[in-house]
């Protein structure tokens, strides 16, 4: 892990992010078990019994400097799901949040809100940020679109840019927030939080 991006722990009025360990697997296959998430072919949800490899995945690619998180819904103190920072580019202060996903009953929530929230803050305000980039399947037009109400601007599309486990390549959809545009960003996340 880098020394840019070190563990901690996020906590909001609705959730906490909590960096991801092996002991959350039981938890995040219950989540993904809520709307059988892994069947969505253009998410990267695991399956229940893919947990213990996708969080081993996480770890591994904390080496390049990343961090995963356990998502919890502070009101039931359950975890609900997982996000990243991922892609890290410590020498130019750029990088992704990504691998996000909850439980069906989280979704369109204030918990994404304030996850987002967090992340961004976490990112631009103490790491110093200047730009924060979300990456998403061409297909997948329910994430496109709530990267869009963040406040993310489309930057591009990289066509035939990843093959799936499957062969088929994937079209990504790239949006950034750039330092500059995070106080308007942060102003919105705030107003729509405290509705």
């Amino acid at each position: 892990m880098s020394a840019w991006i070190e563990p901690t722990v996020l906590t909001g009025r609705h959730v906490s992010l909590e960096p991801l360990v092996a002991e959350h697997a039981s938890a995040l296959a219950a989540a993904a078990t809520d709307g059988e998430l892994w069947r969505l072919w253009y998410t990267s949800v695991p399956a229940p019994d893919g947990v213990d490899a996708y969080i081993q995945g996480a770890l591994d690619e904390q080496a390049a400097g990343g961090l995963a998180f356990a998502v919890r819904d502070r009101a039931s103190d359950t975890v609900v799901g997982s996000t990243r920072f991922c892609h890290v580019d410590e020498v130019n202060h750029r990088l992704e949040i990504g691998f996000t996903w909850y439980a069906a009953r989280c979704q369109r929530s204030a918990i994404n809100t304030e996850c987002k929230r967090l992340l961004l803050g976490h990112a631009f305000e103490q790491l110093g940020a200047i730009a924060v980039e979300f990456r998403t399947h061409w297909h997948n037009r329910a994430s496109r679109a709530a990267i869009a109400r963040l406040g993310a601007k489309q930057d591009g599309v990289l066509r035939n840019h990843t093959k799936s486990v499957d062969g088929v390549y994937r079209d990504t959809v790239v949006f950034s927030i750039i330092d500059l545009e995070w106080p308007a960003v942060r102003q919105n996340l705030d107003f729509q939080l405290a509705r």
